[in-house]
């Protein structure tokens, strides 16, 4: 259970890694094709500092949930990954209120997997001890 938690955190780190690059360094090119429904055409270039910065919060919980990943003592690996992956599950339930649903299933979902398998993962630890 251990590796699928991994797996799962860190697909989630690359999502958020991706979508830093998109929104700091792509957002009128790639940005206006992923967002094309959400947003003229002509608000891509006006918005473009917006987005980067929307783009480094993307990167602060990339990097907390590598971080997850290199902790070994499983207590505060498992709180570390529990906050990020947190801060990622809100995060895209906020989205999918307020700006479109599919960032729920983008978005939220995996991180919410994520933060099943880490529980899952956790308990079975503390009974093989």
């Amino acid at each position: 259970m251990e590796l699928v938690a991994k797996i799962l955190i860190a697909i989630v780190a690359l999502e958020h890694i991706y979508i830093l690059w998109m929104e700091m360094f792509a957002w009128e090119t790639k940005g206006k094709e992923v967002f094309k429904a959400a947003l003229p055409a002509e608000m891509f270039k006006p918005t473009k500092g917006l987005a980067a910065n929307q783009g480094l919060y993307n990167g602060f919980l990339a990097a907390g949930l590598i971080w997850s990943l290199l902790i070994e003592d499983l207590k505060w690996q498992t709180n570390v990954s529990l906050f990020f992956l947190s801060c990622v599950a809100i995060a895209g339930i906020y989205g999918a209120v307020t700006a479109t649903k599919r960032i729920f299933f983008v978005q939220a979902l995996p991180a919410i997997l994520a933060i099943i398998a880490v529980v899952v993962n956790h308990c079975f630890q503390l009974i093989q001890r």
